[in-house]
């Protein structure tokens, strides 16, 4: 990564809302809790299921009409921006709206509307002639970005990222990289989800024998436990105000962490099942990118879904980088919390653990009664935090199907 203040971006604000929290204080102190945000869920024609449901109040920022013409996505969008920007001490008022870019992380777009307004013409015996006006404008790709363009007036470039499971990390990589550009002065980079609201999500990962079932919907997420049996299919969302470093320092900002460096590859093997091998140039890449050695990482935040390859896979990942002579490296996952947020995972993996910066304590990976041998990493912190000597770097993992990989890896500002 580059050097110069101008070319180093920073992170200075965090908007986020979670099944366990609807703020950064709120996420990470139930993370430090261990407080579960899974609960029992029933979606039509598939039934009883459980899920990870957002609770933020979105009419904070939407009028009822916006609610009803948009989506639950551009919802958690506009949520996340608005509380990212007034978290960052930015007043739209007072920025150039034109220099202000929209870069948001999504793993799929439409299919939530597209099964409603199916359900909705069902009930007048399918006649197209009632089907909503608003379909196109709320299913195109660059809907959740755009919808926060519309609601506050941002002229600058949008676009929305599809990456799969992995969009989180790479939304906030396209915003750095705008920045760096020059294209725009602040960005609001991250990822969003709404998946729990389309049965078919379900309906697949069941038929994929990938569904997470259990009697107690705060245990059902379980990355790393011998008994873990699936996803658990999460909402959520995280944007963060992104600038140059020299503008940051211009202006007095508060700085969550500067971006070290990052990488993302493919796997080109198989549609679901992961390659480790891949996964595992994409850590050493971003580790080397940033500057770096595996024994500099403090703290690496885990993809691991609660499948029982998916897990495995990426521990044989980890190991291949993070070797034996890297004795302070420190390994938690999110997942077990909230579920998994699909789109908006990797960005609130991050944002969970970014106060580890600061406080040197490391949130654990909960609901691990009976660790995996095959899933028996070095560091693992489990079922209560740790605190720890150091936590000056994080690496963040994320993982989608069709063998999509991005890693980022953040590091404290120093000042």
């Amino acid at each position: 990564m580059n050097t110069s203040a101008r070319d180093r971006i920073v992170i200075t604000g965090v908007g986020l809302t979670s099944p366990n929290g609807n703020s950064l204080s709120e996420f990470r102190g139930n993370l430090l809790s261990g407080v579960s945000g899974v609960t029992a869920y029933t979606i039509r024609y598939f039934g009883d299921t459980m899920a990870g449901l957002c609770t933020f109040d979105a009419s904070r920022y939407q009028t009822r009409k916006e609610l009803r013409t948009g989506t639950r996505a551009g919802s958690i969008s506009i949520y996340c921006a608005a509380e990212a920007l007034r978290d960052a001490g930015l007043e739209l008022a007072a920025l150039d709206r034109s220099r202000l870019g929209v870069f948001v992380g999504i793993t799929e777009h439409g299919n939530v509307e597209t099964e409603a307004e199916i359900y909705e013409i069902s009930k007048f015996n399918y006649d197209v002639k009632c089907w909503s006006h608003y379909h196109n404008p709320r299913t195109v790709a660059n809907n959740p970005a755009g919808e926060v363009t519309v609601n506050l007036g941002i002229t600058g470039p949008h676009y929305t990222v599809g990456a799969a499971c992995a969009a989180g990390n790479l939304g906030v990589v396209n915003g750095a990289q705008q920045l760096m550009l020059g294209e725009v002065d602040v960005a609001l980079a991250g990822g969003v989800s709404e998946s729990p609201r389309t049965f078919g999500i379900f309906a697949a990962f069941r038929s994929q024998n990938a569904l997470a079932t259990h009697t107690d919907p705060a245990q059902a997420s379980r990355p790393f436990d011998r008994a873990r049996n699936g996803i658990v299919v999460s909402e959520g969302g995280a944007l963060f105000v992104l600038e140059r470093l020299d503008r940051a320092l211009a202006r007095g900002a508060r700085i969550y962490a500067e971006i070290a460096g990052y990488c993302y590859n493919s796997d080109a093997v198989d549609m679901v099942l992961p390659d480790p091998t891949r996964q595992a140039q994409c850590m050493a890449r971003a580790i080397e990118r940033a500057g770096l050695e595996p024994r500099d990482i403090h703290l690496v935040s885990t993809h691991a879904t609660g499948t029982h390859a998916g897990d495995i896979k990426e521990c044989e990942a980890i190991r291949a980088v993070f070797g034996p002579e890297c004795e302070h490296t420190w390994l938690n996952n999110t997942k077990s919390f909230i579920g998994h947020a699909m789109g908006a995972a990797g960005a609130l993996e991050l944002a969970g653990n970014l106060p580890s910066l600061q406080d040197r304590v490391v949130h654990p990976t909960i609901n691990v009664a009976d660790l995996d041998p095959e899933c028996d990493l070095r560091n693992l912190v489990v079922n209560r935090p740790r605190e720890v000597e150091k936590v000056d770097t994080i690496l963040n993992n994320s993982f989608g199907m069709v063998g999509i990989n991005c890693v980022l890896v953040v590091r404290r500002y120093p000042g």
